[in-house]
């Protein structure tokens, strides 16, 4: 036998009003209450649900629902015999006025004793939507705001019983949240007192709002996955939002910052324009140079065409067209295009035999026909004292169009150092030879920080008044050319040899001729040398081209002394 239809041993047959109660069972309990009390209420009030009226106070009492039929008890809870009878859920029920003097005197409750029950808040739970019984509205009897809460929403009474676990029994003292205790009271007809109204109506109003939740559209809050989601998309259009503004101000921030020129032209470019590559330029430099000549667009956009080609620049002049693209320019620095022309490149301080050489290689000329050429120097606008082009070949880097003569490739060189010598103010045939020839010997002899040092002492020692050398010039580089050969040190019968006529220690004067190709710095010093006292000179360090100066023999001794020593602690070097 389950709990609920267990007696008492006390014989209350609601004892157990603990638990929750059925709308059939609140019914039964109050029939016992009036039974007991001795107050008459009619049978046919609770088989025809109309109303009852005891004296001036009217208690309202409608029919059940249809709930009320359907739940159920077998009565062993309910002291009443007689069965209350349904009424049909689709008909009205209608109201039964009982007389007055039905209802005993003296148990009659005055109407300000039992105050009307307020009315029961509209529910959200739809009974026509579960199919059950439509409940008239007006006001509610103390039955049913007793009963609403166990009865009319019977369907959902698991939701009710999670409600009525936190509740006590209509017996007991209902303790509330804010610490309040409210007793249950009874008048003498077992009626409840209008704080047992106000307690039901609170737990059948909760029940109902409880009870019709899940009929109550709700908006269900967004899954983790979805403000995940919503999250990233917001960070996704702010960076968007970020770089279209920070692209829309570049553009206009490019005048102000100069970054508005093109990194590249388009080409192949158009014209011809020069550029030479001096000997120890970079290629910041040299990429400058090309910016400015409208050669490429861009400088630091060619730098990086060019370093990632990996090539070395070479010193030397190079033929270039306006507006190229960055790749065509390197490939002309780095001369990818010698199979289309004819190229070669000449070192400083090279004699005749070997520049010829270099531009046969270079060129696919027979060496034969530049020599010839060469041997020839009066076609060329040289003086008659020349015997050949020695001196006249200007170094540099050289491409020409395949196809060239070799008449054409040697006026070209030698224009190149003519020019250089008109450009310093020697315009004489005679006097450009003597410049080159003493620039040869600046080539060979000194660094480039000094040449224009030891081209003074080379005119002090032409000087007629000189008599300290007596016109000597006392070149090693000079003797050595004679001799056709190339070393740092010669022996003293070398230096008496008069038959050689590039013999400065012998003879006196300026040698036969130009010993080499000098440089144009070489050319510029030997036009304007610097005005000194200067008689002798040496290099103490063939590394590093260090030069000392003296105006005596004793002074230059012990630079020579010097010499010799960095000659010993570097062996092989100085022969």
């Amino acid at each position: 036998m389950s709990p609920v239809n267990s007696d008492d041993s006390s014989g209350d047959p609601f004892a157990d009003a603990g638990l929750p109660l059925t709308r059939k069972e609140i019914r039964a309990r109050e029939k016992a209450v009036t039974a007991e009390s001795g107050d008459a209420v009619p049978e046919q009030a609770y088989e025809s649900g109309e109303e009852v009226h005891v004296g001036a106070g009217s208690a309202q009492r409608t029919g059940a629902s249809a709930s009320d039929s359907a739940s159920g008890s077998d009565g062993a809870r309910t002291a009443a015999t007689a069965t209350p009878v349904a009424v049909p859920a689709a008909s009205p029920v209608p109201e039964a006025h009982i007389p007055d003097a039905q209802v005993p005197p003296a148990h009659a409750v005055p109407a300000a004793e039992v105050p009307d029950a307020p009315p029961v808040p509209p529910t959200i739970h739809d009974p026509a939507e579960h199919g059950e019984a439509a409940v008239p509205t007006g006001t509610a009897t103390h039955e049913e705001a007793a009963s609403g809460v166990h009865g009319v929403q019977s369907e959902d009474a698991p939701h009710f019983a999670e409600f009525a676990d936190g509740h006590h029994g209509p017996e007991e003292g209902v303790h509330h949240e804010d610490g309040h205790h409210y007793d249950i009271h009874h008048d003498a007809v077992g009626h409840d007192t209008y704080e047992d109204h106000e307690h039901y109506e609170q737990q059948a109003v909760g029940h109902q709002l409880l009870a019709g939740a899940e009929d109550v559209a709700t908006v269900a809050r967004p899954s983790k996955k979805v403000r995940r989601r919503r999250r990233l998309v917001a960070l996704l259009l702010s960076l968007a939002l970020f770089v279209t503004a920070t692209v829309v101000g570049a553009q206009f921030l490019k005048p102000l910052l100069g970054n508005d020129k093109p990194g590249d032209f388009p080409g192949p470019g158009t014209g011809q324009v020069k550029v030479s590559v001096d000997p120890g330029e970079g290629p910041v430099s040299v990429a400058a140079k090309l910016e400015d000549a409208k050669v490429v667009a861009n400088a630091d956009t060619f730098m990086a065409a060019l370093t990632a080609s990996g090539g070395t620049l070479s010193p030397g002049e190079y033929d270039f067209k306006q507006e190229m693209k960055n790749s065509d320019a390197v490939s002309v620095l780095l001369n990818e295009g010698q199979a289309k022309v004819m190229y070669f490149a000449l070192n400083a301080g090279l004699r005749i035999d070997e520049s010829l050489q270099a531009i046969s290689e270079g060129s696919g000329l027979s060496l034969a026909q530049l020599k010839a050429l060469s041997d020839a120097p009066k076609q060329f606008g040289l003086t008659a004292k020349a015997k050949n082009l020695e001196g006249f070949l200007a170094p540099g880097e050289y491409r020409f169009p395949l196809g060239t003569t070799a008449r054409e490739i040697l006026t070209k060189l030698v224009k190149t150092t003519q020019d250089e010598l008109k450009a310093q103010g020697v315009t004489d045939a005679a006097k450009q030879y003597d410049a080159v020839t003493v620039a040869s010997i600046v080539q060979a002899e000194g660094g480039q920080a000094e040449y224009k040092d030891v081209a003074g002492a080379i005119y002090n020692r032409l000087k007629p008044t000189n008599t300290e050398t007596n016109g000597l010039i006392q070149s090693d580089a000079t003797v050595t050319y004679g001799l056709g050969k190339k070393t740092f040190h010669i022996d003293e019968a070398e230096k008496a040899d008069k038959s050689n006529p590039y013999n400065t220690y012998a003879i006196q004067g300026l040698p036969a001729g130009p010993i080499g190709s000098p440089g144009k710095n070489a050319i510029d010093a030997a036009a304007k040398p610097n005005d000194n006292d200067y008689l002798y000179w040496v290099t103490i360090n063939l590394d590093t081209k260090e030069t000392k100066f003296s105006k005596t023999l004793a002074e230059h001794n012990g630079y020579v002394e010097q010499y010799n020593a960095w000659c010993e602690a570097n062996p092989g070097r100085c022969v």
